[in-house]
């Protein structure tokens, strides 16, 4: 299924002794094809994270619409967009998204069961054995290392089989090993299931994973 944005743009208001506002991302337009791996690169405070969760559904655009095949996103009423996200959208956050009184194992189950969908508990263990934690997967979050929890979102997004995966700075905790483990099962979840893969990373190294590739500069994106 492809996710299109079709120029959205995100500004906020501020007061400078008027009322005046800045753009946080320029209008932009993107399509993520099925089977593609996308990456965004640019500096922190670029927009980038920004863009990231207005595709996800998160973050309202103040112009411009997002549609998830033949949906308009920003047209749901809360519980849809929240069902739609989960069932059809991988989100891997730059930041801690564990539920500390579950294992490892439980919260890479855990969005599947919210809506009642079956767990594969198989399937989520080998993906956590893909990415080196699956000894782990009784572990609390508490025990881990932010670069296992990392990997722990990881192994979560992929074990749903979303449409889309948008993935915030995957790899930043991560060492040049385990990194190449991350950006291999990505560009796998692409290549090999059919899904869209968008990336935002400051990491030059994933620009080899890529089969398009834009860098976002004071909110304005750009083929790179």
């Amino acid at each position: 299924m492809t996710l299109q944005a079709e120029n959205i743009s995100k500004r906020y208001f501020r007061k400078t002794g008027a009322a005046n506002y800045f753009y946080a991302v320029q209008p932009v337009s993107l399509t993520l094809e099925p089977g593609t791996v996308t990456v965004l690169m640019g500096r922190s405070g670029s927009g980038k994270t920004t863009l990231l969760h207005m595709l996800a559904g998160l973050l309202p655009p103040t112009e411009g619409q997002v549609r998830l095949g033949d949906r308009l996103l920003y047209t749901l009423g809360d519980a849809a967009l929240s069902r739609l996200r989960n069932e059809r959208l991988g989100v891997i956050p730059q930041g801690r998204s564990a539920v500390d009184t579950l294992t490892v194992l439980e919260n890479v189950l855990l969005p599947g069961q919210l809506y009642g969908r079956a767990a594969d508990a198989g399937e989520a263990q080998a993906w956590l054995d893909a990415l080196g934690i699956g000894a782990l997967r009784d572990a609390r979050p508490g025990e881990l290392s932010g670069g296992e929890l990392r990997r722990m979102a990881i192994a979560r997004a992929l074990s749903q089989h979303p449409d889309v995966i948008l993935a915030d700075e995957p790899t930043g905790d991560l060492d040049d090993e385990n990194t190449a483990l991350a950006l291999s099962a990505l560009r796998g979840a692409a290549h090999d299931h059919g899904q869209a893969v968008f990336l935002v990373t400051h990491e030059a190294d994933a620009l080899r994973y890529a089969d398009r590739a834009f860098r976002m500069d004071a909110g304005r994106m750009a083929e790179a």
